[in-house]
């Protein structure tokens, strides 16, 4: 007997589907409760499905309700559905899968998906045959259900498909699927290529042994007249290009010409999905020959396609000039992710290098449209083009640049400024000749009267910053600072937020550059602090943070602290402890600190107050957390973890007067429990903590050493590359504090470091570190360190000749110089290496530079002149001439 609904409940649940579409909260919250009472029934589910398959005489609305009331509860507790309840909504699903309407046979293709994805498929195997057998259907709801069922469970579980575990499918539904692509319906064609492509990237056995087949079948649609078949043939074609190429090259001349023709296309789902086949294009190594004979007719069409769309423009309130004083939406505001510190070295000819695992800046020109369209998919494909064909693409874009940056209209002017902004990095050089006149426009359009055209502009002169600081500073760089200054004022919110990323990146490029203006840039970010609403606030933090970074000691003046400290420290006592605007405030603040070094005494105290507090609410929370996690909640450890890094500033630019607030506080307790935390952004910045007080202030860390080695032992793990960067340098610095009494801690590290030294693919930046810190051992305890050295030689030779003369290189050097006065023969294999990391200092101190002239004498005289000739005979003339110049061997 067939499950029939007892009227009662059936009307309980229909008036529950009704009160579910009110918009008033208290009747939301009464359905939730309601909802929970009748899942206590195991036939409450039967309704639901009776419902959204039976009951006809509701409205279409009320009957996918149902439905998807149905597929949430499948998917929190289908294991708990009796088996006739389920074997119930099974069946129903599959009678049901042709409903005359398109909305109930989709909520039932979802609700089919749903249970499949519970691991149903393997459970539930005349599905699969089901739902084939439906679309030979003479009737096309039938078949249009099944294929939109279908086209779900391949989305859901394609590898699952492509399995031992279901006896391999794909052998039979692939085929039938190509069958479908000269179906007479566009809906159906398009479901069919739908269903074949999820298969493309996991290239599955039964789609490559079908694939010439395919490819031809997409050809045949290649005019289709429906928009939605266009889109899905143009997703196959740029899939098969990453998976494919082979098959697709001998046609690669017209698939060019038929991807031409779909970037223009009237309907701009289907312009963004062919748009998509050049950035994919420009990443395959054929992408120079293939393209070089389409450029002329290629990069007039990307170039169009960059314009704002009308809805783009209704969107961005494109007319709207001013709105600085109309608060942001809290959702507009993205989540900030904080990096934690991490150690390096200064490298020949330029600054420290940033740390491995640095993500590239994103240029992205209009973040609030964050959804990918064709203007940004335009603007990205001509990037990546650019870096290929370099200068080679300008005769193309040049012409039609004049048009666009001098256009009347303001929408193909905005249009001709990102493209110049888009070919930046890779046409820098067949640019340069136009720039001194391209500059003095684009500072011009920062007036612009639109606000599109005035943000534009900042986001592509800051692609060109490089340049402009290059020239003389009153050519460009002063005309320049002064506009953007301006715009960093503006009446619209979009502009502020242009105008501030592009003065960060106009900074990190002048440096120093910018000093004898600095007054006026803390006047106008200042003035700035006052106008700006929530969003723009965090952007500010990073400009004045980066300008800090960029200028350093020259901060520390008493006119420009004055102006500068108080809004900060203002904002500071604002903000409480939970709220997460302190992370780039407290990014800030570090940067500052640094920079300001004794001139931020004033403020340190309730600074490094606030910073404990928040380490130790996190500890406390975590703790809480952990033995009742049903009580309390999870801490965010990004407050520790800031609030760790802001004390390594504070560290860093105070020196020796942190002593008397760490003498005042219980930072060592809680630097104790931060270096064994689980998570390893936490471990990384106390290490780098420990190093900077360490170096500050070692009488406080001195007492706990004995507790500490351990601990930095155990975390040398090049599984987490910066925590084990940061622990190492840690080491070097408590080590030369040590001196003698480092001697019981050796064992504790030292085959670590010596492993780490000869891994391959170890970054850099932790084969540097690693140097030094072995030297730094050495140097205190060479009797100890001495014995290795046949092992570690040669991979600290080379990692330390691009760094350049200091401290660190300093007293690495004297460490390795006296473990070979211990162990000279350990180092005889690879003397050659030891020469050229000689050669690789400019001025060693007068006393280092006696040692090694002492052991290359030493080594000379040892092995006679002969010998010596022969082995010097393998030098490159560089080094020779380095060592007889400097050392007279």
């Amino acid at each position: 007997m067939e499950w029939q609904p007892d009227e009662q409940g059936l009307q309980q649940v229909l008036q529950l589907l009704k009160d579910s579409q009110s918009p008033d909260t208290a009747t939301q919250r009464a359905v939730q409760d309601k909802l929970e009472q009748l899942n206590q029934f195991p036939d409450f589910n039967n309704y639901l499905i009776f419902v959204l398959t039976c009951l006809k005489s509701e409205d279409e609305p009320t009957r996918s309700l149902s439905g998807l009331i149905l597929k949430n509860n499948v998917k929190a507790h289908y294991q708990n559905f009796p088996p006739n309840v389920a074997d119930f909504i099974k069946r129903e699903c599959l009678n049901n899968i042709g409903d005359p309407s398109p909305l109930i046979r989709a909520t039932i293709g979802i609700l089919i998906t749903t249970i499949a994805s519970k691991g149903e498929l393997q459970t539930w195997p005349e599905l699969l045959p089901q739902l084939c057998n439906l679309l030979n259907s003479e009737d096309y709801n039938t078949c249009e259900g099944s294929f939109g069922a279908l086209q779900k469970i391949c989305e859901d579980s394609s590898e699952l498909l492509d399995s031992d575990a279901l006896n391999r499918p794909l052998n039979i539904m692939i085929p039938k699927f190509l069958q479908f692509f000269k179906h007479c319906s566009p809906k159906i064609r398009s479901h069919a290529i739908a269903c074949v492509n999820q298969f493309i990237i996991g290239r599955a056995q039964a789609l490559m042994d079908n694939i010439d087949t395919f490819i031809e079948s997409l050809f045949a649609l290649a005019g289709d007249e429906d928009c939605e078949v266009r889109k899905n043939v143009c997703r196959a074609l740029v899939m098969l290009l990453e998976v494919r190429i082979d098959r697709l090259i001998p046609h690669m001349h017209s698939i060019i010409q038929y991807m031409l023709q779909r970037t223009q296309d009237p309907d701009e789902n289907v312009a963004l999905e062919a748009c998509e086949f050049w950035l994919t294009l420009a990443e395959q190594p054929i992408c120079q020959e293939a393209l070089s004979g389409h450029l002329v007719q290629l990069i007039p069409i990307l170039v169009n396609g960059m314009k704002y769309s009308e809805i783009d423009i209704i969107l961005l309130k494109g007319d709207v000039e001013e709105d600085e004083t109309i608060p942001d939406s809290e959702q507009d505001i993205k989540p900030r992710f904080h990096k934690s510190r991490t150690v390096t070295l200064q490298h020949e000819g330029g600054e420290g290098e940033e740390a491995e695992n640095i993500d590239d800046d994103e240029d992205d020109d209009d973040d609030t449209l964050s959804d990918w369209n064709l203007r940004k998919c335009s603007a990205a494909a001509l990037d990546v083009l650019a870096n290929v064909f370099r200068e080679e693409l300008l005769p193309h874009l040049l012409p039609l640049l004049k048009g666009l940056l001098f256009h009347p209209d303001w929408v193909i002017k905005e249009s001709g400024i990102l493209v110049l902004g888009a070919i930046a990095e890779g046409c820098m050089h067949g640019m340069v000749p136009y720039l001194p006149e391209l500059i003095p426009h684009l500072i011009q359009c920062l007036c612009d009267k639109k606000a599109l055209v005035r943000s534009i502009a900042c986001w592509t002169l800051s692609r060109y910053a490089h340049w402009v600081v290059s020239q003389p500073p009153d050519a460009h760089l002063k005309p320049l600072m002064t506009e953007l200054l301006k715009r960093i004022l503006d009446g619209n919110k979009r502009v502020q937020e242009a105008a501030c990323s592009a003065f960060a990146t106009l900074e990190e490029e002048a440096c120093t550059e910018l000093v004898p203006y600095l007054s006026f840039i803390l006047d106008t970010l200042v003035f700035a602090f006052g106008k700006y609403q929530h969003k723009n606030l965090l952007i500010l933090y990073d400009a004045i943070g980066t300008l800090a970074d960029s200028v350093g000691h020259h901060l520390n003046q008493p006119e420009y602290i004055q102006k500068l400290m108080p809004p900060l420290i203002a904002k500071w006592n604002e903000l409480k402890d939970e709220d997460k605007d302190l992370f780039p405030l407290l990014e800030c603040l570090s940067s500052v600190a640094t920079a300001l070094q004794s001139g931020f005494l004033p403020y340190c105290e309730p600074v490094y107050q606030r910073c404990v507090t928040l380490v130790q609410k996190t500890l406390a929370q975590a703790m809480m957390y952990s033995q009742q996690p049903d009580q309390y909640e999870a801490p965010d450890k990004d407050f520790m973890i800031v609030a760790l890094d802001l004390l390594s500033g504070l560290a860093e630019g105070l020196g020796g007067h942190v002593d008397t607030l760490v003498a005042r506080s219980n930072i060592m307790t809680l630097l104790f429990q931060c270096m064994q935390d689980t998570m390893p952004e936490v471990r990384q910045s106390s290490f780098a903590l420990l190093g900077d007080l360490t170096k500050a202030c070692f009488p406080h860390v001195k007492p706990c050493i004995a507790e500490f080695m351990p601990i930095l032992g155990t975390n040398l793990n090049p599984e987490f590359i910066s925590v084990c960067n940061n622990a190492t340098w840690a080491i070097g610095e408590i080590c030369m504090q040590m001196g003698v009494e480092m001697q019981p801690y050796i064992a504790m590290v030292l085959n670590q470091l010596v492993e780490i030294i000869n891994r391959p693919n170890t970054p850099k930046t932790l084969l540097e570190n690693t140097a030094i810190t072995i030297g730094r051992l050495g140097y205190v305890c060479p009797q100890e360190v001495a014995p290795m050295l046949p092992q570690f030689i040669r991979p600290w030779c080379t990692s330390l000749r691009n760094i350049r003369d200091n401290e660190e290189k300093d007293s690495a050097f004297r460490g390795i110089c006296m473990m070979i006065g211990v162990n000279p023969g350990g180092v005889v294999q690879d003397f050659i290496f030891f020469c050229d990391a000689v050669a690789s200092w400019v001025n060693p101190k007068d006393d280092l530079r006696d040692m090694f002239y002492k052991i290359l004498h030493g080594f000379k005289e040892q092995v006679g002149e002969e010998n010596w000739q022969q082995f010097s005979e393998q030098f490159p003339p560089l080094l020779k001439e380095r060592l007889a110049a400097c050392y007279g061997v």
